[in-house]
């Protein structure tokens, strides 16, 4: 029995074009999905190998993690296998006792990582656990996180032909959600650009080759967060850009909103608008993340718990 380990929270996706119905109706509460935009979605998915890449990325980071630290290290899906409920239940039966929760997102939004924490929070109590559990609200200025990011952005531009290197357009993206969110003092949009200043200032990178976009909003109807980054394209087209890195801050491991929204239907867009547009790596199972998430577990072992069950 080993009374301390780690939580790894995130989204989940589908592992096969099968699942998608399943996985599309637990986003949306139990809503089916609408046909039409059901076939869009599996065509995405099909583009992309036909399942997303977050869970098995994610239990890398698990096994590696867990070698690191000689602790037992978890990994819980918000909205697909193993679901968090599911995993605080095999927490509960293994004999853990206390955790350490830290979502695989560096940046705190109430509609975002508090969802997390509420799910978990559900969890412990419909599991009648009792455990212990620390919950990391962000880490976006990690130092391994930075660092890791910076590496990946200075691999990325080397893409580009040498002598525009210096003057391509650096755009840090995240997930869009709703612009009221900023009404009630929700920190995200203040702290991606925090991480996005820690990565241009070890760059040395001119403050007007780079921004700040949103990508990858849902089709809810509502007022998103700006700018759209497919939005900004034809706009940086007709004003003569035409070399830009994508840097999607916003995630650490790959998965559709990356994969597709980015690499293909971002890509294609900036091909036909004559843009050579590039994408950093993501951190995935790389030692940063690793170390990282070393940081972060280390910070969060304080006796702050909060007793759950």
């Amino acid at each position: 029995m080993n009374e301390d380990a780690i939580l790894l929270l995130a989204y989940g996706g589908p592992d096969s074009l099968v699942d998608l119905p399943a996985y599309l109706a637990n986003i949306r509460g139990g809503r089916p999905v609408p046909p039409p935009l059901l076939a869009e979605i599996a065509q995405r998915y099909a583009r992309i190998g036909g399942r997303s890449p977050l869970r098995e990325i994610t239990e890398r980071v698990a096994a590696r993690l867990a070698a690191a630290v000689g602790r037992p290290v978890y990994v819980g899906m918000r909205h697909w296998h193993p679901f968090i409920h599911e995993t605080v239940g095999r927490m509960a039966a293994d004999g853990v006792r206390r955790a350490v929760a830290i979502c695989m997102a560096p940046h705190y939004s109430r509609l975002s990582v508090g969802a997390y924490r509420a799910a978990l929070d559900r969890a412990l109590v419909e599991q009648g656990a009792d455990l212990a559990v620390d919950f990391v609200e962000s880490w976006h200025t990690a130092e391994a996180y930075l660092d890791g990011v910076t590496a990946n952005v200075r691999q990325a531009l080397l893409r580009f032909p040498a002598p525009v290197q210096p003057t391509v357009k650096i755009v840090f993206t995240a997930h869009s959600l709703p612009a009221a969110i900023e009404d009630g003092g929700d920190p995200y949009v203040a702290q991606l650009y925090e991480t996005a200043l820690a990565i241009v200032r070890r760059l040395s990178w001119p403050p007007d080759r780079w921004m700040l976009a949103f990508q990858s909003a849902p089709r809810t109807g509502e007022p998103m967060l700006e700018p759209q980054i497919e939005d900004l394209l034809p706009r940086w087209a007709a004003m003569g850009e035409r070399h830009v890195l994508v840097v999607p801050i916003g995630f650490v491991v790959e998965h559709a909103e990356v994969l597709y929204d980015l690499d293909i239907a971002l890509q294609e867009a900036a091909r036909a608008q004559g843009v050579h547009l590039e994408r950093a790596a993501l951190l995935n199972d790389s030692p940063p993340l690793v170390a990282a998430l070393i940081e972060i577990w280390k910070g969060a072992r304080s006796p702050t718990l909060v007793p759950r069950g």
